[in-house]
């Protein structure tokens, strides 16, 4: 062990640790543990959007066979009303509290039974009178309810005049964009299993973070975190969904209480649409004024997005506003609406999505005002400090990933006119999008267990959705202390192993591998010492809490191809190329796959998924997988993806975030390259057939001639 750490598992390309696993299916998600004596809870939700229950009626079901009991608000164990979480109290955890229905998919009751199928057949035997309440889900920008968003994340912007500003402009636009409510879409639906023994409480759960789902059940519970025991060793994705402790566990939790068994609570795709968070919707207005050599003069971004009553949350749209140009007067401004849905939460990339689909957009309207190649536009206005608050970047590669990124696509070659390209029947087009994410580290406690037989055991509450954290981790420990990736034994998604930060704002391994990094050098120090001869198994742990000095981002340049067929409205992304700084790069396997990941998921955004609420229920009307449409193989281009050369300093590695900067982007990349493919803006997302559809000239009659 003497001397520096060896390198080399960092940096290569490896597969999954647990890839057998899942290819052969005997990797256990939380609705696949065996577990003596379990029983099944159906939950039951809510179908109004506002109002109070007025009556309960269980007594059909209590006498189907199976049926071990219904919990509602009349008898359900009571929670303690002040837990909460990070964005407020109740933020929908305060689950069969009271009659109160504050939206539609609100869990109201559940029903217990020795079968899946038989809870299944009671809840539909339990019959529910409401007492109906006027509802408001008709979100916009000016909406009289709205209000100034959290400044949690930071304060707004406002550097400079930028009234005075605008009016010197020799170009000014001012449009809106929209971003519709959004579903995660996790292939897992939400599941737990959960029991209680001698005043403990233990959970499967499929969750981003076990850690915090457990200080959260312990909250409700008043009893302390060290007696709850949440394991999540594997979870099929989440993309934020699973951010947030979820009703599946809460619920679970609440019947193994009141009957003394173990109990599992899956939820129907159905019910994931319904009963758990999504992304809000936003509205923005954008107002961008330049001198005609095109340098910015000002920057004006006002975003609103849709919220609960029951909880904050903050879709920091305008974040990039201040992060991606310069310009001597930015202002920003983020409002919130209250409206009776459910409680909002992180969609991957939350606020860079849609902030950026707005951002984005609008300087490729400024480039064709000032009749400037788009790339040339924002290459003009790189700062070379953090814009509104001054602080210095990190590291900024933007400029690395545009000009590496154009000269992949081609992007010389186009021309800068729109509908001057054709195939057929089809128009092409090409566009572009930078883009930017928020990176960092928070506090997270990792441990190391030195055994006898040379193999290391690296324990630290880490969360895999899918990202490949095992394999990622395992080669950051290998490397800090200076073994082969052979030697190191990984446990993660387990509370028991300590406070770690969750898999969510591209900053889980950035913390995790921190951790890890620190507990090994202390354990290097400990088995360096020649007086301490490894006769035993020798522990250590660490406590990472670290706040940056300087602007920390990730950066992205999104290139994509499409065709359009005017008379069907069809649009095709034909190509999509992205180019990213994200530090130093732990496995570019993996990490090809999260950002190629996220290219597809921008993909959908742009052209297929939209949450639809009825006006006159409140309820959400496609919420299915056969109702709200993501991309399927089908719409999906080869995409290319690639890193350029990048190392964060304020990591004792270089490492930085990745999870999200693919998302963030793509829709502005792609629906800038509809634009130019047919003459027309797309504001709106998605960009559907409909908003796309050219009317076509009819047809002569037979025997007629039309002049040329």
């Amino acid at each position: 062990m003497n001397g520096e750490p060896i390198t080399g598992a960092v940096g290569a390309p490896r597969p999954r640790i647990e890839g057998p696993l899942k290819v052969t299916g005997t990797a256990r998600y939380a609705a696949d543990v065996p577990m003596p004596g379990l029983a099944h809870g159906w939950i039951v939700t809510a179908t109004v959007s506002r109002g109070r229950l007025r009556a309960i009626d269980t007594s059909a079901a209590l006498g189907m066979p199976g049926v071990l009991g219904v919990l509602d608000h009349r008898d359900a164990p009571r929670l303690n009303p002040a837990a909460g979480n990070y964005f407020g109290p109740d933020g929908s955890l305060q689950l069969l509290q009271d009659d109160v229905i504050p939206y539609a998919g609100r869990p109201i009751a559940l029903v217990l039974a020795e079968t899946l199928e038989q809870a299944r057949a009671a809840a539909g035997a339990i019959r529910v009178d409401y007492d109906v309440q006027p509802h408001d889900v008709g979100f916009h920008l000016d909406h009289p309810a709205s209000r100034p968003a959290s400044t949690a994340f930071g304060p707004e912007a406002d550097t400079g005049d930028v009234d005075a500003e605008l009016a010197a402009s020799a170009v000014v636009i001012d449009e809106r964009y929209r971003t519709p409510e959004e579903c995660h879409s996790a292939m897992e639906p939400h599941a737990a299993t959960a029991w209680w023994e001698n005043g403990h409480l233990y959970a499967v759960d499929s969750n981003q973070g076990a850690f915090s789902v457990s200080q959260v059940l312990a909250a409700l519970w008043s009893i302390d975190r060290d007696r709850v025991h949440v394991r999540s060793e594997h979870v099929g994705g989440g993309f934020g969904g699973k951010g947030l402790c979820g009703p599946q566990v809460i619920l679970a939790a609440m019947a193994g209480e009141r009957f003394e068994r173990p109990v599992r609570v899956t939820l129907t795709r159905e019910q994931v649409f319904e009963a758990t968070a999504s992304r809000p919707p936003t509205d923005q207005q954008v107002r961008i004024g330049a001198d005609a050599d095109g340098r910015l003069r000002a920057v004006h971004h006002r975003a609103a997005y849709a919220l609960s009553p029951l909880a904050e949350y903050i879709e920091w749209c305008t974040e990039q506003a201040k992060i991606l140009y310069a310009a001597p007067a930015i202002r920003t401004q983020l409002t919130a609406v209250p409206l009776d849905v459910l409680p909002p939460a992180s969609m991957r990339g939350p606020g860079a999505t849609p902030g950026s689909f707005a951002l984005e957009s609008a300087m490729d309207e400024v480039a064709e005002r000032l009749g400037l190649d788009p790339l040339e536009l924002r290459l003009r206005n790189q700062p070379t400090a953090a814009p509104v608050s001054g602080r210095p970047f990190s590291s900024r590669r933007l400029i690395s990933c545009l000009q590496e990124g154009a000269r992949r696509f081609g992007w010389a070659a186009r021309d800068r006119h729109p509908r001057t390209r054709r195939e057929g029947p089809l128009l092409i087009g090409s566009g572009m999008a930078a883009t930017s994410f928020s990176a960092g580290v928070f506090p997270s406690t990792a441990s190391i267990t030195a055994e006898t037989d040379g193999t290391f055991t690296v324990g630290i509450d880490a969360s895999d959705i899918g990202t490949g954290a095992r394999t990622a981790l395992t080669a950051v420990a290998a490397d800090a202390l200076g073994v082969g990736t052979e030697q190191i034994r990984i446990r993660i998604g387990d509370s028991d192993l300590g406070m770690a930060w969750g898999a969510g704002g591209s900053r889980g391994t950035t913390s995790w591998s921190f951790a890890i990094i620190e507990a090994a050098k202390k354990l290097r120090e400990r088995l360096d010492d020649p007086a301490r001869p490894v006769t035993a198994t020798m522990d250590t742990s660490a406590l990472i809490d670290y706040q940056p000095a300087r602007e920390r981002q990730t950066f992205s340049a999104v290139f994509a191809e499409v065709t359009v067929d005017p008379a069907t409205g069809e649009v095709r992304v034909r190509r999509l190329l992205g180019m990213f700084a994200v530090g130093r790069v732990i496995n570019p396997m993996l990490a090809r796959s999260q950002v190629v990941g996220g290219m597809i998921m921008g993909l959908s955004m742009a052209l297929h998924e939209e949450s639809v609420r009825d006006p006159g229920t409140g309820r959400q009307v496609n919420g299915d997988f056969a109702g709200y449409h993501i991309a399927a193989h089908a719409d999906v281009p080869d995409i290319e993806a690639d890193f350029v050369p990048d190392y964060e300093p304020q990591d004792p590695s270089g490492f930085n975030g990745l999870g999200e900067i693919g998302t963030a982007g793509t829709a502005a990349a792609i629906a800038n390259a509809v634009w130019h493919a047919t003459g027309r803006r797309q504001r709106s997302l998605p960009i559907r057939l409909d908003r796309v559809l050219e009317a076509v000239p009819a047809q002569a009659p037979a025997g007629e001639v039309h002049a040329a």
